[in-house]
């Protein structure tokens, strides 16, 4: 075999290797990233800087974003985060928002106007509602994420506790 030939073949071989231990590495990825979302709180309030808990995740796993930045998860969160990576914990970034007790947006049927704003904001799809018609918060979906509330022009959604049973 001619020295040429040999630098192919192992050229060739070492591509299959890489290509395999690359697919694996990407695999792996997957896998964290899907471990990371599931220990999230799943409140989609972007307060995190990525546009949900999916994102976040993603970034976390590729060492893109550290685990102190989702508000809604809070301390529990982040040692639940850095039980899992097997890292140090560290304190909530404050910057980003606050740890609040569990809520559900309420909407004043009777001052709602059907603008469907709110209906746009919610990233769950939680609200039901028609234009110029009154809507309503399904509370077994929301996730008192509070992106409803700035939209709404007449200011008819409040964040109340969570009732009993739900979550």
């Amino acid at each position: 075999m001619s020295a040429d030939a040999l630098f192919a073949s192992i050229a060739v071989a070492t591509g299959v290797l890489v290509r395999r231990a690359l697919s694996h590495l990407r695999y792996d990825a997957a896998t964290l990233e899907n471990k990371i979302n599931a220990t999230l709180p799943q409140t989609q309030c972007g307060l995190c800087g990525y546009a949900g808990c999916r994102p976040y995740a993603r970034a976390i796993a590729t060492g893109l974003a550290g685990i102190n930045r989702c508000p809604p998860g809070g301390e529990a969160g982040i040692e639940k985060l850095s039980r899992l990576l097997k890292i140090n914990t560290t304190s909530l970034d404050t910057s980003r928002g606050v740890t609040k007790a569990r809520a559900i947006a309420v909407i004043d049927e009777v001052h709602c106007i059907g603008c469907t704003l709110c209906i746009q904001a919610c990233p769950v799809d939680a609200i039901l509602g028609a234009a110029k018609q009154m809507h309503t918060v399904l509370s077994r979906d929301c996730t008192g994420c509070e992106l409803c509330i700035p939209p709404c022009p007449v200011d008819c959604i409040d964040m109340r506790p969570l009732p009993a049973g739900i979550h």
